[in-house]
């Protein structure tokens, strides 16, 4: 069973969310589905290598950049980092041009946890599925080394800042934010144990693996 089909990722907006790999699962699904793609984002992210790029507001623009490559990133040209930010076509829009519009909604400076603050995510109101991702990378460290937004998932958690990241804790502040739909423990290859017992508790089916190695197993 294919990545997609185990995060039920089908045809219309899916939207990532969470840390730990969320660009390496937008990638990772945009090769695996046989159909057109558009790589997006409602916050910020950086362009896709080899994947052509279209900064414009016409759907046209698109539309001919999807017939010259299957997979296409779009979205605003941001004044500085060579970052983009949301493009000026709704995802609506997007989502009749393209077969799959995968949408990265939140940001989590590259940590591999993060506690979600009450503007975030940013996920379309046309999205079909919410997956978010987990990095088992920060399970067993602290809290404040590992989490973005460390103060959030104290809050949520009742745990302190220095307390371990445990699995326990992990799915505590994500079944309590209950944002999604199917859950990616990603990273598993560092803490397989841990990972598999973060998967068991998270509220939500859950795909515990690694995108880097390609491993994946359903719960």
């Amino acid at each position: 069973m294919g990545l997609a089909e185990l995060l039920g990722a089908g045809r219309g907006v899916t939207s990532v969310i969470g840390s730990g790999g969320k660009t390496s699962l937008l990638a990772a699904l945009a090769r695996e589905l046989s159909s057109t793609v558009v790589l997006t984002t409602t916050t910020h992210i950086l362009p896709f290598a080899g994947v052509p790029l279209v900064t414009s507001d016409d759907a046209g623009d698109v539309v001919a950049a999807l017939a010259g490559s299957r997979i296409v990133c779009v979205g605003s040209q941001a004044e500085k980092d060579g970052k983009l930010t949301a493009p000026e076509l709704g995802m609506d829009v997007l989502a009749a041009l393209a077969d799959h519009v995968l949408v990265e909604a939140d940001g989590s400076r590259r940590l591999p946890l993060k506690a979600h603050a009450p503007w975030e995510p940013v996920i379309p109101a046309c999205s079909a599925r919410t997956v978010l991702v987990l990095g088992a990378s920060g399970l067993g460290r602290p809290v404040r080394e590992v989490v973005h937004r460390p103060e959030r998932f104290c809050e949520l958690t009742g745990c302190a800042p220095n307390d371990v990241a445990t699995p326990e804790l992990v799915a505590r502040a994500a079944n309590t934010e209950a944002l999604a739909d199917v859950a990616l423990v990603n990273q598993a290859d560092v803490a397989p144990d841990a990972a598999r017992e973060l998967a068991a508790q998270l509220g939500v089916p859950a795909v515990c693996g690694s995108l880097r190695d390609g491993a994946l197993l359903a719960r």
